[in-house]
């Protein structure tokens, strides 16, 4: 699989993933007209997946970051909102047909959409979060970012069992995909690193709802989780997450975030935020694009290395001590020096390892 870095990023992402949050205030719902440089030549437009634009999650770190590029540039930068998988089609051709040239989809769940689109509109870039395509059907004109998400996810882990009161910690994912299992091996195999090098014996609950936009199911799964033992969970859902977040507040139990610092939806109860620079991607590759560069034919996987993937700042509910062995591990991570797995596979083989 051809692969290729973002080289900016490790400027740019790696000033913006280390402090609280990222990116600007999303736009309301409906804001989609962005018109403060109409005379440019070229245009950028996203499409959402079916979490929408304001949840609080990649959606909206993809918004706020051509937000940001508009501002940078002068690009003009729209979006539209996905509201059932029947969208995708329409919407990507909504985008080409209002004279767009580089047109996102946000999200794995749009691949083979963005695909069909890419061979229908040869003229048009387009590229997609959380998706790597096959050699063999990769396009000219399309490219595939994904994170090494299992990184933060790890260190999370770490965090988790060297906090949790219960010696029960829970993993609640959306629907299951090779993306939402970086999430999941990462953070199970930082649980397991503590049980080995800090004498814990923690073990991990994990659960995929199979929505990300249930907000009521994913606070169902919450409360169970909490009820039966969890005192921490790792909400990895999009909008459903947010009513995972919901239950951690009423159960007072500790939440941790996912792709955005989400310290502000739970300061009293959000542990930490494995978080991606989802943003920072959005404008890099648009950049390019819009430059001439050619980004297209290439899937780009970006790292801890890049300063694309990282953990909030925030660490008001964990010891010192404990979030200073979070940023060596971290540091280890980018220094190659431990390579968190991001498969069952990989899993089972790195703990046989320890």
């Amino acid at each position: 699989m051809k692969k290729n870095r973002l080289m900016g990023l490790a400027l740019a992402g790696a000033v913006a993933l280390t402090v609280a949050g990222c990116g600007g205030q999303a736009a309301p719902a409906g804001s989609e007209d962005k018109s403060a440089s109409a005379e440019a030549d070229y245009k950028v437009q996203m499409v959402t997946d079916m979490g929408g634009v304001n949840d609080q999650s990649f959606n909206q770190l993809a918004w706020e970051g051509l937000q940001q590029l508009e501002d940078e540039t002068g690009i003009p930068v729209n979006y539209t909102e996905s509201k059932q998988e029947a969208d995708y089609a329409t919407n990507l051709d909504k985008a080409v047909d209002a004279g767009s040239n580089t047109v996102w989809g946000i999200g794995f769940a749009m691949a083979d959409a963005i695909q069909t689109a890419a061979k229908s509109n040869p003229d048009v870039h387009f590229a997609i979060i959380d998706n790597a395509y096959p050699e063999d059907a990769l396009l000219d004109n399309l490219t595939g970012v994904t994170f090494k998400t299992q990184e933060p996810s790890f260190v999370a882990g770490y965090i988790a069992a060297m906090t949790t009161q219960t010696g029960k910690v829970g993993f609640i994912g959306g629907m299951k995909s090779d993306v939402l299992e970086t999430f999941n091996w990462g953070f199970q195999a930082g649980v397991a690193y503590a049980n080995a090098t800090e004498g814990k014996d923690v073990k991990v609950v994990s659960q995929y709802i199979e929505t990300f936009t249930d907000a009521a199911k994913g606070k169902a799964a919450g409360q169970k989780m909490y009820s039966d033992g969890c005192d921490i969970v790792f909400a990895c859902a999009g909008n459903a997450g947010n009513g995972v977040i919901e239950s951690a507040t009423e159960a007072n139990k500790m939440v941790i975030g996912v792709d955005k610092d989400q310290y502000d939806l739970a300061p009293e109860n959000m542990l930490t935020s494995v978080m991606k620079n989802v943003d920072q991607a959005v404008i890099e590759v648009s950049k390019q694009a819009a430059d001439g560069e050619e980004v297209g034919g290439k899937n780009i996987e970006l790292s801890a290395k890049d300063g694309a993937v990282a953990i909030s700042e925030h660490h008001d509910l964990m010891e010192d001590a404990v979030y200073e062995k979070a940023q060596d591990l971290f540091k280890q991570i980018k220094d190659g020096k431990i390579t968190p797995p991001g498969t069952e596979k990989d899993f089972n083989a790195y703990v046989e390892s320890l």
